[in-house]
C-alpha cells in the first residue's frame, strides 16, 4: 500500500467516525468559523481548566478535509496545555506550508500533509486550527 493510500484511509476514517463529534452541555468556550470559499463551518468547543485543554468537540459540516482535520485536532489537544496546544497548532501549520513538522503523540495529523498541494483546500484543514487558537487564545486561564 502506498503513502498516499494510507493518508486517504486515515482521512476517511475521520471522515465517517469523526472521533469528539457533538457538543458539551454545561460551561465550555464556543468558537464558530466558516470558511466561505467552499461552504465548510465549524463550532468548536473547548473545556479548559487550570490551563488544561480537558475535553474538545466540534460540530458543523464541511468537506472530508475540514471535518476529519477537526476530529484530529479535538483528539490531538485533549490534556494537552494551552502552551502545548498552540504548539499543535503551529506545527500544523508549518505542515500546511509544505515545512517539516512531526507530531510523534499524533501521527493522524500527517495524513493532512498532502493539503498544501492544493492551496485551495488549505483553508478546508485549517478551519479547526483557527477555531482551537482563538478558542485557546481568547481563554481567561486560570
Amino acid at each position: 500500500m502506498q503513502l498516499d493510500d494510507l493518508y486517504r484511509r486515515v482521512i476517511m476514517d475521520h471522515y465517517k467516525n469523526p472521533r469528539n463529534r457533538g457538543t458539551f452541555e454545561g460551561d465550555a468556550v464556543t468558537i464558530n468559523l466558516n470558511n466561505p470559499t467552499c461552504g465548510d463551518k465549524i463550532s468548536l468547543q473547548l473545556q479548559v481548566e487550570n490551563n488544561i485543554v480537558q475535553a474538545a468537540k466540534f460540530s458543523g459540516e464541511g468537506c472530508s478535509i475540514s471535518l476529519s482535520s477537526a476530529s484530529m485536532m479535538t483528539d490531538a489537544v485533549k490534556g494537552k496545555t494551552v502552551e502545548e496546544a498552540m504548539d499543535l497548532a503551529n506545527r500544523f501549520s508549518c505542515l500546511m506550508k509544505g515545512e517539516a513538522a512531526e507530531f510523534d503523540e499524533y501521527e493522524d495529523i500527517e495524513a493532512l500533509s498532502g493539503v498544501n498541494k492544493f492551496p485551495a483546500r488549505i483553508k478546508c484543514a485549517t478551519l479547526a486550527w483557527n477555531a482551537l487558537r482563538k478558542g485557546i487564545g481568547s481563554e481567561d486561564q486560570e
